[in-house]
């Protein structure tokens, strides 16, 4: 929902630095793997109760997802690029609320709901992307991608607030992860929507 407004405001410095770094030799891919890694590091650090750890890891997650996307600008983005910048953003989705449900079992059907969620987002969002491509539509309201955003509810922007909510938060797990379980199923019917609106000839 933020992210389209947020792009102008993040992207000039981040493409600032994907250009330096681009100039020394580091590739977009290199900055989606280790920002994987750090962010499955902070899955585990939470899983194992160090929530302020983690929460470190996710935001440098965060810093080099958005760092691998200038790095590809500057050089020129790639196919492959796009397929694993998209799996990378989703196994670290994915593992932040699997990492609560390990942290503590009360968490545990909140954090399999959230999941469950993610999955029919990813999917809707990918969906879309697949028939938008097909049709040669394009959009540029998340900056230059390798395939089609589409804009929902719940994007990047929120999940991130939210993950920061949980680990500032942990007692409020359960009852944050329901309010944003059911946001990102309303993102599924608006997009759903869209789907209607867009792709019906």
């Amino acid at each position: 929902m933020f992210d389209a407004k947020l792009r102008p405001l993040i992207d000039p410095p981040l493409n600032r630095i994907g250009m330096a770094l681009s100039k020394v030799g580091v590739t977009a891919n290199l900055l989606t793997f280790a920002g994987l890694a750090l962010g499955l590091g902070g899955a585990f650090a939470i899983a194992f109760g160090q929530l302020a750890a983690g929460l470190v890891l996710v935001l440098l997650n965060r810093l080099l997802d958005g760092l691998d996307g200038a790095v590809a600008r500057a050089n020129g983005p790639t196919l492959l690029g796009g397929y694993f910048d998209i799996v990378a953003d989703f196994a670290f989705y994915v593992s932040i609320p699997v990492a609560f449900g390990f942290l503590d079992p009360a968490n545990t059907q909140a954090a399999l709901v959230l999941v469950a969620s993610f999955v029919l987002t990813g999917v809707s969002f990918l969906a879309f992307a697949v028939i938008a491509a097909e049709r040669g539509e394009k959009t540029a309201a998340h900056g230059k991608k390798t395939f089609f955003y589409s804009t929902g509810l719940a994007e990047g922007g929120e999940t991130i607030a939210v993950f920061i909510a949980f680990a500032l938060f942990p007692a409020s797990f359960v009852p944050i992860a329901y309010g944003y379980a059911a946001l990102c199923v309303l993102t599924v019917f608006q997009r759903s929507a869209l789907a209607i609106m867009q792709f019906t000839d």
